[in-house]
């Protein structure tokens, strides 16, 4: 195959409807959730990737996707900008820990499988003191950082522009490499759920696993086997909705905020024939063809109660069924965080594909109350 042919390849799969529901395809053989899904890991193959061959070969398939972007005369101009250099060095840096980390468990999980304790295991009575043992670990780490900060700033110029134009706005115009999943929410989200309501979620549900948590295996060793199912669901929001988020804003969304591939030009002419919908003009114009009605509460009826029964009946439907054994061991409580937390995740990707395959905007749109989910 071609250098030409694998780019067209590439930038084809790169589009969002297909690289989105191609990692979330494969991500339950990654980080298999059930017996079910181990059990066609291991004949598949996939337990391999953790292996430290899996590791280098992902290492240099990285590696070639970045040299060829590099030679690329469309793909190096996103890709030597110095303000993306974060990006790459977090692709890679995530990579190796996820990597290292799984590693890590699945030595473990064959350890225990054959009676033995994890590697990690430390007789209770062999103690390691804060100073000087960790200090010194984390002098020698934060002395080591500072110099790479140092040389970073020596050798890659910071990305500083002239005073910012209001008659000359850059296209596309995006954040800094941090906010670029923010960024990206926003363009599925009202600016106060995905600027606001969901990065306090985020926060606020890493604050609270451990006390949501009622499983005590796994603690203070590597383990993915005791711990798969809080493994996937935290590694699908870390890695898919997020990381992948930066991603496609960094490289993926062009000139009008349009996706394009990896290899392809930037057009600033690019036109996409989009027109957004909300769920209430899909129902009374489109479906019924009729027009809005005047009252709020009439016209949005459909999404009120698409979002409460989504929010509010699914959780109660999932405790009396499917998820019975969970509602017992976790109780009322820590069931109801959970689910709050994770329905909300799953509304992400939910109105993600909603947006890629039917243009539809919001669910509930109030304007007039600046109200829009």
């Amino acid at each position: 195959m071609s250098l030409v042919a694998i780019k067209s390849a590439i930038d084809t799969l790169s589009a969002p409807t297909i690289s989105f529901t191609i990692l979330t395809v494969l991500f339950p053989f990654f980080f298999p959730p059930s017996d079910w899904f181990e059990k066609i890991h291991r004949k598949l193959g996939f337990w391999r990737l953790w292996t430290k061959a899996g590791g280098i070969t992902g290492l240099v398939l990285i590696t070639s996707f970045f040299v060829i972007g590099y030679y690329d005369k469309n793909f190096n101009i996103t890709l030597t900008k110095a303000d993306n250099f974060p990006i790459v060095l977090m692709i890679y840096s995530m990579f190796f820990f996820i990597w290292l980390g799984m590693y890590k468990a699945y030595r473990n999980d064959i350890r225990i499988d054959q009676g033995l304790k994890p590697e990690e295991y430390n007789d209770p009575d062999d103690k390691v003191l804060v100073w000087p043992d960790l200090v010194y670990i984390e002098f020698i780490a934060l002395i080591l950082f500072q110099v790479f900060l140092i040389v970073w700033s020596i050798l890659v110029a910071a990305p500083i522009e002239e005073p910012a134009n209001p008659a000359s706005t850059p296209n596309p115009s995006k954040a800094p490499w941090y906010f670029l999943g923010l960024q990206e929410m926003l363009v599925y989200y009202d600016p106060w759920i995905a600027g606001v309501l969901l990065p306090t979620m985020i926060i606020v549900g890493l604050m609270a696993i451990p006390y949501m948590d009622i499983n005590k295996k796994g603690d203070g060793y590597y383990s993915f086997k005791e711990r798969r199912v809080g493994m996937f669901i935290f590694m699908y929001g870390w890695v898919v909705l997020w990381l992948f988020l930066i991603v496609i804003g960094t490289f993926f969304r062009g000139p009008n905020w349009n996706f394009f591939g990896p290899f392809e030009y930037w057009d600033i002419h690019k036109v996409e024939a989009l027109t957004n919908v909300n769920l209430s003009e899909l129902l009374w114009v489109k479906l019924l063809n009729q027009g809005l009605p005047s009252n709020i509460f009439i016209r949005e009826s459909v999404g009120f109660l698409s979002v409460s029964f989504y929010l509010f009946v699914l959780p109660v439907i999932l405790a009396k069924t499917v998820l019975k054994d969970m509602y017992e061991a976790y109780g009322p409580t820590r069931y109801t965080s959970l689910m709050a937390f994770g329905l909300v995740m799953l509304a992400l990707p939910i109105k993600m594909y909603l947006r890629w395959m039917i243009n539809l905007k919001y669910i509930i749109a109030i304007p007039e109350w600046f109200f829009n989910i």
